[in-house]
């Protein structure tokens, strides 16, 4: 049997900032359902929620060297769907309010590493592969060559290093070297780590890992280019034998518009009336008129520039100013933005509404209500909008870039084919024409039920992705 040990630095349903935390609870329990022996290593952060600590066996106590001192070690286990956890715990490191953003988050993590591997021998768990993800994990793949050879169980390990996030390396003052890391200056001087005069994590993974994956086979290939490539292009370039790029699922037992509790009433591809009762159901609650054929296009986002919010802002007037539509947002970031949209409302109450919270029920209601599902990214390695708009029957309107491209295929009414609209330059003109298509297109009711038909057929669970991933664990082992 394949067996496959999955770090991360959030999974659910323990703790969650990002997509990242998605992706980590539902691939190992599809790898599962596949027949591989799959375990999780996370840290045991305070976050985490007392039912699953009580849920906890406790496993190992020890010590681990950072450096020129020595920290405590705990390794919690848990059961869960068939795949076993393992939780490093140090309440120094992981105790805190929040996940990232510490001054010593190189410490914290690279600690976390270093536990990951010192621990194989205390849990008896040798994997074939040990499948690493962004930088918070990145020097796993570094330490297992430098720090462990000599020692078969080991050496036998091979490992592949996911990038969710370019833009995200772990970027660190070279002092790490000695202070943090305990590692010989010669890594840094050779390049390994070295990254401008600073430490990078994610280069040393990228050089390090024998498999190199991404989110999504369109951001392999952007990434490889300079001005999605974070100035790792050129290595990226020179390790493209090992980089591949394989799109993200999402988990289709959670987003489920038949089974969706928090739905006002559960629909499926051929129950789409019930669909537009969901949309009568969130304008009532939002304050906005309850119009069952005026379509509702709508944004769940980050309210941060890489989600396109600039061209939203340069159209959204005049779409609203002119088409019979309604628009609902919901999310929270930067201030420049939130500002706008919170003014965009007290403008136009009586087509717009704003919630500059986040809230999960809300988004699923406002998924199964919504007609037209803005994503018009500057960048976007996978993302996971797109896909949980398609299953509920929003069609999505994106810019071709990332896994955006790889997963919204055009609408062409002649054939009947394709399961969204699609703009391929970071243009507000493109964007708008997109919009009015889709808005154009909805009101053709025939050919609207085909689009949307396709949509939600589209398969994007986990279990195809998972399998790409066995396929890649398998060659690389040999």
């Amino acid at each position: 049997m394949l067996k496959v040990l999955y770090v991360a630095s959030e999974a659910v349903p323990f703790v969650k900032t990002g997509g990242l935390a998605d992706v980590a609870g539902s691939l190992p329990r599809a790898l599962a359902v596949q027949d591989v022996d799959v375990r999780v290593m996370l840290p045991k952060y305070s976050a985490i929620a007392q039912e699953y600590r009580n849920e906890m066996r406790h496993v190992y106590d020890g010590e681990l060297p950072v450096a020129w001192r020595k920290k405590y070690v705990g390794v919690d286990e848990l059961q869960m769907n068939g795949v076993t956890f393992y939780f490093i715990d140090n309440e120094e490191y992981f105790a805190r309010d929040g996940l990232y953003g510490y001054d010593d988050d190189a410490e914290r993590f690279s600690f976390f590493c270093r536990a990951v591997l010192d621990v194989l021998p205390m849990v008896d768990f040798w994997p074939d592969v040990i499948h690493t993800n962004d930088w918070h994990t990145a020097l796993v793949n570094v330490l297992l060559r430098l720090e462990h050879m000599g020692d078969e169980r080991y050496e036998r390990i091979r490992t592949m290093f996911t990038i969710h996030n370019l833009k995200y390396q772990g970027i660190f003052p070279k002092t790490v070297m000695n202070d943090v890391l305990g590692l010989d200056w010669k890594y840094f001087n050779n390049g390994d780590l070295e990254f401008y005069d600073a430490v990078n994590f994610m280069k040393g993974a990228v050089i390090y890992a024998d498999c190199i994956t991404t989110v999504s086979r369109t951001y392999a290939e952007e990434i490889q280019y300079p001005y999605f490539g974070e100035r790792l292009d050129g290595l990226l370039r020179a390790r493209q034998n090992a980089l591949s790029g394989i799109v993200n699922g999402i988990d289709y037992e959670l987003y489920n518009p038949h089974t969706d509790k928090a739905l006002v009433e559960n629909y499926g591809v051929d129950e789409m009336v019930k669909k537009a009762d969901n949309k009568i159901a969130l304008q009532a609650e939002l304050g906005l008129p309850q119009r069952r054929r005026t379509p509702l296009v709508s944004m769940i986002t980050r309210l941060v520039e890489a989600k396109g919010l600039d061209l939203v802002i340069r159209i959204m007037d005049e779409l609203l100013e002119h088409e019979d539509m309604e628009f609902v947002l919901l999310g929270v970031g930067d201030k420049v933005y939130e500002d706008w949209f919170r003014e965009l409302a007290w403008r136009r109450p009586s087509k717009v509404s704003v919630n500059i919270f986040f809230n999960n029920d809300l988004a699923q209601r406002i998924y199964a209500a919504s007609d037209i599902f803005l994503m018009p990214s500057l960048y976007e390695p996978c993302g996971i909008g797109q896909l949980i708009a398609m299953r509920y029957g929003a069609v999505p309107v994106v810019r071709a870039t990332g896994g955006l491209m790889d997963t919204v295929q055009p609408y062409d009414k002649s054939r009947g084919t394709g399961n969204g609209f699609t703009f391929p330059n970071y243009n507000a003109h493109e964007l708008m024409y997109s919009v009015k298509r889709a808005l154009g297109l909805y009101r053709d009711m025939t050919s609207w039920q085909v689009v949307v038909r396709n949509a939600m057929i589209t398969d994007y669970s986990w279990s195809k992705s998972a399998k790409e991933y066995i396929d890649l664990y398998e060659r690389i082992k040999k």
